[in-house]
């Protein structure tokens, strides 16, 4: 069998393409994919094939797809809802967002949308937190079932090895147990060492107003703008549901998402950053 991955330089990918390569058959081919052909030496020098596969460009898709019998689809990374929406009508399998889960099911393929819970590494997006941080600004508290980003690369693999829930179209993947931010807040307060505490701001725009204001990470007014709905989603509970297939797919206990936000910020001596808390240039 020929299993690909796409988004392998990426952490998720990463992490379910080392597991890929420690747990198949000789009588498999693994094969890598990315969006940069400058990539490809990098997997070629670790014995993993390598096509290019760039989500913009369906002619490329088309041709790294040829002959795959697995394929795992990990969902762009773009904060561009509707730029996201046409890379994955381009790829037309496997993904983890509903307006792509619809798009599966019109097509007649057999997929599993694996729905990865929050990563724990990005608890600094979520709380808009860098280490020099005093005050999380927040326009609600919520609860997020964080996972181990690693954790959730493996369990994937596995689950994509064993094919156990091929036959269902979705699968949650979550933490254990949820956490309030309120609660990281304090985690990350007490792991720094540092002075840190919760704000609610009252009032969607003065959120935006205050947080664009100065922003470490260069974000916008637009930026913060689109998170009000995310907040108020996760005020909601939209982030709490836990579910057991990790822990079935991973065949122990997943971390505790709170575990791992000590052990990043233990890790990185309290400085520890996530890109996506920064523009780009």
């Amino acid at each position: 069998m020929q299993f690909l991955t796409t988004g392998a330089t990426g952490g998720l990918g990463a992490a379910a393409l080392s597991r890929l390569q420690s747990i198949l058959p000789t009588t498999s081919t693994l094969i890598a994919s990315s969006s940069r052909p400058s990539n490809g030496t990098s997997f070629t020098a670790r014995g993993i094939q390598f096509r290019h596969a760039d989500y913009s460009d369906p002619a490329t898709l088309r041709a790294a797809f040829t002959s795959i019998d697995k394929l795992l689809f990990v969902s762009s990374n773009s904060f561009d809802s509707d730029l996201r929406t046409v890379q994955h009508r381009n790829i037309n399998v496997m993904a983890a967002h509903l307006a792509t889960e619809v798009m599966l099911r019109t097509s007649g393929l057999r997929f599993t949308s694996v729905r990865e819970g929050p990563y724990a590494e990005a608890f600094a997006l979520f709380l808009d937190w860098y280490p020099g941080t005093e005050v999380v600004q927040l326009p609600a508290d919520g609860s997020i079932a964080f996972a181990s980003r690693m954790e959730l690369g493996e369990g994937t693999a596995n689950l994509m090895l064993t094919g156990k829930f091929d036959e269902q179209e979705m699968v949650l993947l979550s933490g254990p147990r949820a956490l309030t931010l309120s609660e990281v807040t304090t985690i990350v307060a007490e792991e720094t060492g540092r002075p840190l505490r919760m704000e609610i701001v009252e009032g969607g725009e003065e959120y935006v107003r205050r947080k664009a204001e100065g922003d470490v990470g260069l974000k916008s007014e637009v930026f913060f703008r689109s998170r009000l709905s995310w907040y108020e989603g996760l005020e909601k509970g939209d982030g709490t549901m836990v579910s057991g297939t990790l822990k079935e797919a991973l065949g122990r206990e997943p971390r505790d998402g709170g575990e791992v936000i000590q052990g990043l910020l233990r890790e990185r001596k309290r400085e520890y950053t996530w890109h996506q808390n920064y523009m780009k240039a």
